[in-house]
């Protein structure tokens, strides 16, 4: 397994440094695949002089941890990787990888950055194996993937005022969606106004495993928009450089915004809360009506 995690670093390095598209799309899939594309789309709008040099990565092989299911014939193949790109750090990142069996390969279909580096303490048989736990249609936790977006999607849409606070108990990463949810609600002062909401997500699946608490760790995506608005005829908004590939320099009276995260989640087997340990977003789409009027930009 350290060897596709391997290979993943080589591939991903010599697609990243030419935006080798189909080249990417053979060690990625999912909702990972879907965030580096709007980053390669992303990175295409920007000038020359924009541009940064690309520097290449790579992950620390020697502090990887890896927690592999066992699994029967005819199940899916997946496992969980606990990485760190510095050298002789401890993991502050999760990420799936799952078998393609149409491709013959394995590719990442999900990467969440760590808000805290104290990994959740992951159930092992004698042998070493993890246990998966079915995550979605199952009543075995205490709160499925679809509760833990929508949480996660109240988070930014009211700052956690009704189900977030009820589902997930207070972590770095669910302040963190209270932030934003906080500081973009009010970067246009009484201009504009932001407006969160979710959209259609494209990548349902979810990745369980269970901890020795004998409850699961969960691994999965949501996707949610960003609508920015002016309050008043007469104003616009000013796209920025990194929103140029999408909207191409032109101001707008109105700006929807989407975003694909992955997301990871500490769940109980029993009543209780759930913990979001971190989550990892792109925008990956951004539109609205243009304008002419009189021009404000960001607070």
């Amino acid at each position: 397994m350290v060897g596709k995690i391997a290979r993943y670093s080589v591939i991903n390095n010599q697609a990243n440094a030419t935006s080798d598209r189909a080249l990417l799309d053979t060690v990625e899939d999912g909702s990972l695949y879907a965030m580096s594309l709007a980053e390669y789309t992303e990175y295409g709008g920007l000038t020359k002089a924009e541009r940064k040099p690309y520097k290449p990565w790579s992950y620390d092989l020697a502090s990887a941890r890896l927690y592999i299911p066992r699994v029967t014939a005819g199940q899916p193949r997946w496992f969980v990787a606990a990485l760190s790109t510095a050298q002789g750090k401890a993991p502050s990142r999760l990420a799936v990888f799952a078998e393609q069996p149409e491709h013959q390969r394995w590719e990442m279909v999900s990467v969440t950055d760590l808000d805290d580096t104290t990994l959740p303490s992951i159930a092992l048989d004698s042998d070493g194996y993890a246990t998966a736990v079915p995550a979605n249609g199952t009543q075995q936790l205490a709160a499925s993937p679809d509760l833990l977006r929508a949480a996660i999607l109240d988070n930014f849409a009211t700052g956690g005022t009704t189900t977030g606070q009820k589902v997930f108990a207070a972590t770095e990463a669910s302040k963190r969606q209270m932030k934003v949810h906080a500081e973009t609600g009010r970067q246009y002062g009484a201009l504009g106004i932001s407006v969160f909401a979710g959209t259609t997500n494209r990548f349902p699946d979810a990745y369980a495993l269970k901890t020795t608490d004998g409850g699961a760790l969960i691994l999965f995506s949501h996707t949610h928009s960003q609508t920015d608005t002016v309050t008043r005829a007469g104003l616009e908004i000013i796209p920025n450089k990194d929103d140029r590939a999408w909207l191409h320099d032109i101001p707008r009276s109105s700006i929807q915004y989407t975003f694909v995260c992955n997301d990871a989640a500490t769940v109980p087997a029993t009543v209780g809360p759930a913990r979001l340990i971190g989550y990892t977003c792109a925008r990956t789409d951004a539109s609205g009506p243009p304008s002419t009027p009189q021009q404000f930009k960001r607070a």
